[in-house]
């Protein structure tokens, strides 16, 4: 017969709840695997006005077939470079805080290091607006910068696609940037983005007419400038 292992956990926040949830499925079984856990959200918590009537995020975590070996862990790419297997060491730590259950696919070419985070439960991960999964992205390449400079290549964060919907939101910002430019004949400056979101932008309106790109700033905080041409 079928076993599950289940546990229920509690915590400020659900990501914290799933966490514990899954510290103490390893507790029980040491080595388990992290891809088969599956989670329940039971409550995402409320903090209460002033603070007061906070009630906790609870989860229940459990694991098909418990009594079957656990699987081990899928190992990093024997040929992978010095400079991404840094990369996958941050994300997968800081991801496994958030999304436990998560999983790291890491693909580099000559430009770039894309570290696609894959998952059943990724609305976390991505955060409201991107806002979680774009701070992931900025401390890879803050640190990533700190430790190789001008050696470095710049690295994208995805989970779920969230990338491609980000390059047509940059793409849409871009064009009404340029559109402030052209009424104002002032330049509009964007807000800092990785080198391969930059790109994007001037890639975008390179053959827009009555406008220019250039970069600005030093990374990890260089953004574009859109000037009148």
């Amino acid at each position: 017969m079928t076993e599950t292992l289940q546990v229920e956990a509690t915590g400020e926040t659900v990501g914290e709840a799933k966490w514990t949830a899954l510290r103490e499925l390893e507790k029980l079984r040491p080595g388990i695997d992290k891809s088969a856990v599956q989670f329940q959200v039971l409550s995402e918590g409320e903090r209460g006005l002033l603070g007061v009537g906070f009630s906790p995020a609870r989860v229940i975590a459990s694991v098909p077939d418990a009594g079957a070996p656990a699987a081990e862990p899928a190992p990093a790419p024997a040929d992978e470079g010095e400079l991404a297997g840094e990369v996958r060491e941050v994300v997968e730590r800081v991801v496994e805080a958030i999304e436990p259950a998560a999983q790291l696919e890491l693909r580099e070419d000559d430009e770039s290091i894309v570290a696609t985070i894959t998952g059943r439960e990724l609305g976390l991960v991505i955060g409201k607006h991107g806002q979680t999964i774009d701070a992931i992205q900025y401390l890879v390449n803050a640190i990533t910068w700190r430790e190789h400079g001008e050696e470095r290549k710049p690295v994208v964060v995805d989970a779920a696609g969230y990338r491609e919907r980000r390059e047509a939101t940059l793409g849409t910002l871009a064009l009404r940037s340029a559109e402030r430019v052209r009424s104002s004949g002032q330049p509009v400056e964007l807000d800092p983005m990785t080198a391969v979101e930059r790109k994007v932008v001037h890639l975008r309106l390179k053959d827009v007419p009555g406008v220019s790109t250039r970069s600005e700033g030093t990374e990890p905080n260089r953004f574009v400038v859109v000037e009148p041409e």
